[in-house]
């Protein structure tokens, strides 16, 4: 939608709070927001001059857009939060994590049994968590079997199983692990009093379970059961060990919730941490990727819901570092300046930044996976840097190598829709060009590689990177104009120090923002052709260095030189062999070849 075509409907939007939806021309939903006063937000659009690239590219999508009054700026957060849930649209927010956390279950089954699982099936079972951390399951999980007695068999504990007597105790029974619910000798109430303190541990009110506990011990020493009641002594002190450990604040704070954010270009961090007595029973942090220009008071609000909902939360209160809107009304928002609360969010903040730089590691690394979603964005953000016709969904790259003038080789790497397509991976012996000629080298591997394509008649690459300088490039496109493809796609050369990238005839190169998603996707293609060229370069001097001497034997080829090599190693084990031993491998003719090649007579 242009400014004109938006003039002519921003008289009917109304100087109201509100949600504002904007449409395509195919009348998919493209992009829910909120505003205070709607006219201003949806203006802002079309108005300002807009420096990030995906608003931008919104804004050239919208073809229709749509709104609904509300009461307040509130309740236009509550719709908003409801409709993105609902249609997800592409240039909202996700909060969508792909990551499969582990629960703690309580399974809905007589007698329940309690365990991890990274599953969740909606059969009435109780699921506790998510946890980040499978560390921090098993420790809990380890806490509650040093401390209650529960069932671990998967017996069908029907109360017509157990009459009938089908069941003997276990050594479970014997260690003390479990009271025997097989063979009736705990019944279900008690058995639920349990549950209760493993709900307990595992939303961190342990100090309910060591008072439960307390009341225990001291009924059994008021009936000199002095042993019984030593056994729950060390349950208490176990369970004050593992609170004194997890202790952040003070311990009388009870159930609130913490939030953070940080951003940089790319991404929002969200850091979530619940709070229980003073200790943290859960914490967690999202990135969040930008789509558009967007406020993190905005963000924070709806990644808070989400996170609150997601992990069952009972806070009364949330402690953030904005005043940030919350669904439920009677949720308390504190945004502290000092004392405890200012240390937690202090503490959240801390976690959000580990987290940042981490991910910031992973994604130099090019450890980090995207989606097909953001691969397109990158994909298109190169088109936009390259100012290429269409988007780069088929890239090829080239690298040539040689040691010493020996050995030239050259490898092409294929990457489809941001990603490496290994199958199309190919490597080339040079077969037409004698000692050290790169440009040479580098004309010949593109003539074959397209020649082969144009007589399969299949599809060129939108985009070719020639891993060197001008005189690689250039030549490089002599084949291309050879071929007749010139202007059929795109190449560029890549400066190996610089990683600046340049077209043929350019006096001065494009140099990519060092961070930018583009650059790292091109950096990633350079990498993986080295990679791959340089293990293919490794192999084939390695079989030139290592069976030459065995090939340069008259009447021994390659067949047999690799024959020999697997069964005895190297070359230097086989001069030591007895003639016979090399005719139980390669036969008595050619093992009489090799044996007096190595032992000539005098």
């Amino acid at each position: 939608m242009t400014k004109e075509e938006f003039s002519k409907i921003v008289p009917s939007i109304p100087h109201q709070p509100g949600c504002y939806k904007y449409y395509d021309k195919q009348k998919e939903l493209l992009y829910v927001g909120k505003a205070k006063d709607l006219r201003k937000r949806v203006s802002s659009y079309f108005n300002k001059n807009l420096d990030n690239y995906k608003t931008k590219k919104l804004v050239t999508l919208i073809y229709a857009i749509d709104f609904t009054v509300t009461n307040s700026e509130h309740d236009a957060f509550l719709l908003e939060n409801s409709l993105i849930k609902h249609y997800q649209p592409r240039f909202n927010i996700s909060l969508k994590d792909d990551k499969t956390y582990p629960y703690i279950v309580i399974k809905k089954e007589p007698f329940p049994r309690v365990f991890f699982t990274r599953k969740l099936i909606r059969d009435g079972s109780e699921y506790i968590g998510p946890f980040t951390g499978l560390m921090r399951v098993r420790e809990l999980l380890e806490l509650i079997k040093q401390n209650v007695p529960l069932r671990t068999c998967s017996l069908n504990l029907s109360q017509d199983n157990i009459k009938k007597g089908k069941f003997k105790v276990c050594l479970e029974y014997h260690l003390g692990n479990c009271n025997g619910p097989c063979q009736g000798f705990q019944d279900e109430e008690n058995y639920k009093a349990n549950l209760q303190q493993v709900r307990y541990i595992l939303k961190g009110n342990i100090n309910d379970v060591i008072r439960e506990l307390k009341e225990e011990m001291n009924n059994y020493a008021t009936q000199l059961l002095f042993e019984k009641a030593q056994i729950v002594k060390k349950k208490i002190e176990s369970l004050q060990n593992y609170q004194s450990k997890s202790i952040v604040v003070n311990p009388k704070m009870e159930n609130v919730d913490v939030a953070s954010i940080l951003s940089d270009e790319h991404h929002f961090y969200v850091n979530f941490m619940m709070i229980s007595n003073g200790s943290i029973i859960h914490s967690n942090t999202l990135q969040i990727v930008k789509k558009i220009d967007e406020e993190e008071t905005d963000v924070l609000s709806l990644a808070l819901d989400n996170l609150m909902a997601k992990n069952q939360s009972i806070a009364a209160e949330v402690i953030v570092p904005l005043a940030i809107y919350v669904t439920d009304p009677d949720i308390k928002v504190t945004v502290p300046k000092a004392g405890d609360k200012k240390k937690l969010l202090d503490l959240s903040f801390k976690n959000a930044n580990i987290f940042m730089q981490d991910m910031r590691k992973k994604e130099t690394l090019l450890l980090g996976q995207k989606s097909s979603e953001q691969n397109m964005l990158v994909l298109e953000e190169l088109q936009e840097a390259l100012q290429l016709q269409d988007i780069p969904v088929h890239i090829e790259c080239f690298d040539n190598s040689n040691f010493q003038g020996a050995y030239p080789v050259a490898a092409m790497v294929c990457f489809r829709n941001g990603l490496p397509a290994n199958k199309e991976y190919r490597h080339f012996h040079i077969k037409t060009v004698e000692g050290i000629n790169d440009f040479a080298s580098m004309s010949e591997v593109v003539y074959r590689r397209y020649k082969r394509l144009m007589d399969e008649a299949a599809p060129l690459p939108h985009l070719v990177i020639i891993d060197g300088g001008k005189g690689q490039l250039s030549a490089a496109l002599e084949s291309i104009e050879r071929l007749g493809l010139t202007g059929r796609m795109t190449l560029v050369g890549l400066a190996k120090r610089e990683e600046s990238i340049f077209f043929a005839g350019d006096n001065e190169p494009l140099q990519l923002p060092f961070d930018s998603p583009a650059h790292l996707l091109v950096r990633r293609i350079r990498d993986e052709v080295h990679r791959f060229g340089i293990t293919f370069h490794r192999q084939v001097r390695s079989k030139g260095t290592i069976k030459n001497e065995l090939e340069d034997i008259p009447g021994i080829g390659d067949k047999t030189a690799t024959e020999l090599l697997q069964a005895f190693r190297s070359v230097k084990n086989i001069k030591t062999l007895a003639e016979r031993e090399l005719t139980k491998v390669i036969g008595a003719s050619r093992a009489r070849i090799v044996w007096d090649h190595f032992n000539p007579r005098p």
